[in-house]
Parts: C-alpha cells; structure tokens; sequence
C-alpha cells in the first residue's frame, strides 16, 4: 500500500507548520496538558484553543459545516494532525466537542442544533465533556440509570456519571440518558445536551487518582434542564453508537505521534543510563523497545489504512485494542529502564507527593486497557459484530 502524501498535503503541511511556529509561543509554549495531564495549565489552553478558532483550524474534517472552519481533505486532517503533535502544541481543551461531539450532531441532529452548538466549538469558546458511564454501567452502557423526564420543551437529568473527562472545565456535557420509564437496555435512551453552569443541579467532583493527579470527575445531576435531545427522544442508543465509532480516526494518528515521542524519551533514557548499547546491556530490555518502535509502525500503518474506509465496526476496536497494550507496556518499560531509582521519587521522604514522568506514564497506563472501553468489551464487539461468533452468555 502506498502510505505517502500528495503535493497538496505537503503544501498544507507547509501551512500548518509556519502557522504554529508563528502561534505557538509565550504563554502556549509552556502549556502541557493531554492524557495523564489533564489539570495542567487550563487557562493558557483555553487561549490556545480560542487562538486555533481564529484561524479556523478546529473543525477541519466537519465535511458539512461552515462556520469558520478550514475545509480539509482527510489526508489534510492527519497531516495537520502530524505536525500539531510534532510541534508539541498543548494538549487540545477541546477535543471533545470537536471530533466526538461536533461530528456526531452533523449526522444526528437537526439545523436548529448545529446552529445553535457547531459556531462555540468552532470559536473555542464551548468545551464539551461526555456523559455515558456510571457506576453501575461502565463497559456494559445499556444499563445506565440516569433519568430524564420532560419539562416544557426540555427534560429534567437526575443521576451521576462517572469517569468524566475535562468535566471541571466543560461548559456542556452530552448525556446518555433513560427518558422512557420502566424501559430496559438499549430502549428508552436519549442523547442529551446539558449546561454545566446550573448551580445546585450540576455538582462535579474530581477523582484523584493513584498518579496524584485529578483527570477524570463523577457528575451529580439533580434536575439538571437538559436543551436538546440529539436524533429524537429515544433514539440515544443509535445516536451514541454513532458517537463511539467517531472516536478513533484522525485523532489516533495524533495520539501515536505523542506515543512516538514518549517512546524516543525512554529509548534516550535507556541509552544513558547503559541498559543499550552499553557494557552492561540487558538483552530483554532492548529487545521489549525494538519490539515497541515496530508496534508503533505498524500501528501507524492499520490506522492510515482504515482512515475512510466507512462503517467497519471492527476498526475501532482494534485500534483500541492495540495501542491500550501499547501504551501499558511503553509504561512498564520506562520503570524497567529506571531500575531500583523507579520505586521513588523527589517526595519520596516527605509528605509530598511527586512522581517523575516515567512514574507518571507506568502509573497514568494502567487505565489505557479499561477506559474508553475494556480490552474484553472490544474483544467481544469483534468476535459478534466482525466474525459472527455466538454472544457471550451473560
């Protein structure tokens, strides 16, 4: 297969390349954020995001929509995505609203609701989070029991989600819900839209985690006015099935890319530290990073080819499945690389509670086969829905 890029995506490479190393500066250089750093910097990303908006660099692959957003090819998409990730621009406030939310109301939702929510997203102004899972239905979705009944022309959400990203920023939060009373699993599901700012309704509290960090938050809504009900009230579980399939895509391009760069950092480590190419190399352990540098390739390469190839229900399965193992076993070799060193930290003999980035990626990656959906949920989503195998007795 030819994986190379076109005159036009190189002459939009050459774009996007200038435009960042014009932008991003000051306040944006120093800016982190992304997976594992999620509390980092939130102010300045903000910025970042509404300075993307001005130049219309959110919204690239919204095929239908215009509203100050660049047209690009999907070549263009993962090109802009490269070089975004490579100029190693702050982790994206918005990603959320953009490739899951955005799209999903392009396909779902009516012209009222794209010009009511498409234009905040485009501007960077309106972060979205993401209302599925709850306590009591993480990998299996069909048993949410957060309730909405109607009120005027909106419905009233009561219950409490979990595992919330980018919840504490978020201005909106898209809400599976139960609108049909007395209705069971996939039945009676609603795709909501609801205001974060409702005092007394919406109660966030984050989650700290074992990396002593706050990425994730669980959600109160007591009565909580939802605006819109996205594909038609009781059509949520087709609406968010059509949601889970946009997750992917370009946006795991620009996650490998940031795989990439975490991975030259542990080889460097490796390297100084004597374990390769040293007089005291440890075999196994050059061979688990050869093994990752060609992972990630051919990572790479599945994701270019299933880029726009329509409803295969199976490609984002396997993409998940891949580069949550990936990333888990990048993280177990950061500490092997670091030895006994691994096992603390600056605070290790105080009441802090710091951790350096290698300790950060091994404890941060013991999620990346859970969320987003367990490795065993993916597994089943390919024996059933790909190769036709009977369903798992439950």
């Amino acid at each position: 297969m030819d994986f190379a890029f076109g005159a036009d995506d190189e002459a939009f490479r050459d774009e996007a390349r200038l435009w960042l190393a014009d932008h991003l500066t000051g306040q944006y250089r120093a800016a982190g954020g992304g997976p594992g750093r999620e509390h980092e910097d939130t102010a300045a990303r903000l910025a970042w995001e509404r300075e993307l908006g001005r130049h219309g660099w959110i919204g690239l692959g919204w095929e239908t929509a215009d509203h100050g957003n660049r047209r690009a090819t999907l070549t263009q998409q993962v090109v802009w995505a490269e070089e975004y990730a490579r100029a190693r621009a702050p982790g994206r406030l918005g990603h959320i609203g953009e490739n899951l939310l955005a799209p999903t109301l392009i396909a779902y939702g009516d012209k009222e609701q794209q010009a009511r929510h498409l234009p905040g997203i485009a501007r960077g102004e309106a972060l979205w989070c993401q209302g599925y899972s709850e306590p009591g239905a993480g990998s299996d979705l069909a048993s949410v029991r957060t309730t909405a009944v109607r009120d005027g022309d909106g419905h009233r959400v009561s219950g409490q989600k979990i595992w919330t990203s980018l919840a504490k920023d978020a201005h909106w939060c898209f809400v599976l819900a139960r609108t049909e009373a007395g209705s069971a699993r996939h039945h009676g599901l609603s795709f909501l839209l609801v205001p974060m700012d409702q005092p007394g309704r919406v109660d966030v509290r984050p989650i700290r985690q074992m990396s002593g960090t706050s990425e994730f938050n669980e959600v109160f809504f007591d009565g909580a006015l939802a605006v819109d009900v996205v594909g038609g009230e009781g059509n949520g579980w087709q609406v968010a099935m059509g949601l889970l399939a946009l997750e992917r895509g370009v946006s795991t391009l620009v996650q490998q890319i940031g795989f990439e760069e975490q991975l030259r950092r542990v080889i460097a480590l490796a390297v100084d530290s004597g374990a390769v190419d040293g007089q005291d190399e440890d075999p196994a352990l050059r061979e688990g990073l050869v093994r990752q540098w060609a992972e990630l390739r051919t990572m790479r390469w599945n994701a270019l080819r299933t880029l726009g190839t329509g409803d295969d229900p199976g490609a984002p399965s396997v993409a998940k499945l891949l580069w949550g193992g990936w990333h888990q076993r990048l993280g177990e070799l950061a500490v092997q690389v670091r030895g006994a060193a691994a096992a603390s930290g600056p605070g290790a003999w105080t009441s802090s509670y710091e951790l350096d980035e290698q300790q950060r990626l091994f404890l941060f990656t013991r999620a990346d086969t859970i969320y987003g959906g367990s490795d065993e949920i993916q597994r089943n989503i390919i024996a059933e829905r790909v190769l036709g195998l009977p369903r798992e007795q439950r």
